[in-house]
């Protein structure tokens, strides 16, 4: 075959390829240019490899994400959070898989074995708290943090072991994963100012937590609202950063025309000595227990005095709930002050008494909140709003630099 046939064949072959793998073929420039100069041999070479590049790139550019999640097991939010997230991106048909890593794996990872990535994964995408040893090589890292524990505002309310364990060890681990990260998201924009502010990390993208307003998390009429006794709610861990210890202040305040129901997390236990206007309730096992309990309620009380987000707190509203809540960390962001509930100066159980008291007193005005509630978390917080933005943070991830990056 002459040097004319070789080049025909070559264009051909190039055309073929970008019929397949751009939506914008190439120009291909004449194979014979004017005044009848033939392309040399090496400039030739030079100019097939460059257009075979190109269409491996665009070919690797078509990709779609395919995210593998190594978890630990928090027994927490957390574990909601990351679920929650996966069942979103395959709604949309795109593979996502969690490797559950025991709650251990987080202060004894060398007690764990390794899991490898799987070869259909493209991404990797983690908790800032997951030790580094479980993060596999050669692979982009996409790097969630769901509260910042470094937070000036949550020292008082550590023990000794907590603040040692969150200062020489998760400190450690989250510096290494956020340096490694290609990108890292906080699910509120008062998380990504903490973070910030301890590692000095930059570019933080702020996704937050989105509510299908179809799912199990509805408001439904409930003409029976509020109740007598005004019956409150909370669902957490029991725990000082989540303002357990304020519960039983706060109801003996209220007294007996206020009841609180205790929903105690993922973590539950049974609690002790409570005053006799609380009322521990059973783990809810699904998605439609845990709606079907905040319907069965008037009001959210949930005094948390850090929250990364308030995913409960955005539950609650969904549901038709409003939200007595603490003014500080990411709350004000889901909780608005006089539309969708009640926000409190943090630990002073007077303030939260009042709000109470006010909510349950008015029920042209309890009823008012409670539709805005529901308003502001279907449309401010779209699951559909968040899965967007996740998967185009995913494609970057998977596209060439334009030009001017190499």
């Amino acid at each position: 075959m002459d040097q004319n046939h070789q080049n025909a064949f070559a264009y051909r072959v190039i055309d073929q390829a970008n019929t397949h793998n751009s939506p914008t073929p190439f120009r291909q420039p004449n194979p014979t240019p004017r005044h009848g100069h033939r392309p040399s041999a090496d400039s030739f070479n030079s100019f097939i490899s460059q257009r075979l590049a190109a269409t491996s790139v665009m070919s690797d550019t078509m990709r779609p994400p395919a995210i593998w999640f190594p978890t630990l097991h928090a027994g927490s939010g957390a574990d909601v959070f990351t679920e929650r997230l996966v069942a979103g991106l395959r709604a949309r048909d795109v593979r996502a898989e969690i490797a559950w890593l025991p709650h251990h794996a987080e202060y004894a990872p060398w007690s764990v074995p390794v899991i490898p990535a799987p070869k259909w994964a493209n991404i990797i995408h983690i908790n800032t708290w997951l030790p580094p040893r479980f993060i596999p090589d050669g692979l982009p890292v996409v790097a969630t943090a769901l509260h910042c524990v470094h937070d000036p505002a949550l020292t008082p309310y550590k023990n000794l072991a907590q603040s040692l364990y969150h200062k020489l060890w998760i400190k450690a681990v989250e510096r290494q994963n956020l340096e490694r990260a290609a990108r890292v998201i906080s699910i509120s924009e008062y998380s990504a100012r903490q973070i910030q502010a301890t590692f000095g990390t930059t570019g933080i993208h702020v996704v937050p937590i989105g509510i299908d307003p179809k799912g199990a998390f509805q408001a439904y009429p409930a003409p029976d609202k509020p109740h007598k006794p005004f019956r409150l709610l909370f669902v957490g861990n029991w725990s000082a950063r989540k303002g357990a210890d304020l519960l039983a202040p706060i109801m003996q305040t209220l007294g007996m025309d206020f009841e609180l129901w205790v929903r105690a997390g993922l973590r539950s236990r049974q609690l002790d000595a409570l005053p006799p206007n609380i009322k521990q309730i059973p783990r809810c096992e699904n998605e439609t227990a845990l709606a079907q309990l905040y319907r069965q309620c008037d009001a959210l009380l949930f005094p948390s005095r850090l929250e990364g987000f308030g995913m409960v707190a955005l539950e609650a509203q969904a549901c038709g709930l409003p939200v007595i809540a603490t003014n500080g960390s990411a709350l004000p962001e889901v909780v608005k002050h006089g539309i969708s509930g009640f926000l409190c100066k943090t630990d002073q159980t007077g303030d939260f008494a009042s709000a109470i008291r006010l909510l349950a007193a008015d029920r042209a005005r309890y009823e008012q909140i409670s539709l805005a509630a529901r308003q502001l978390a279907t449309s401010q917080f779209s699951e559909e709003t968040a899965i967007d933005k996740y998967l185009n943070l995913y494609q970057s991830l998977l596209s060439p630099p334009r030009c001017g990056q190499y």
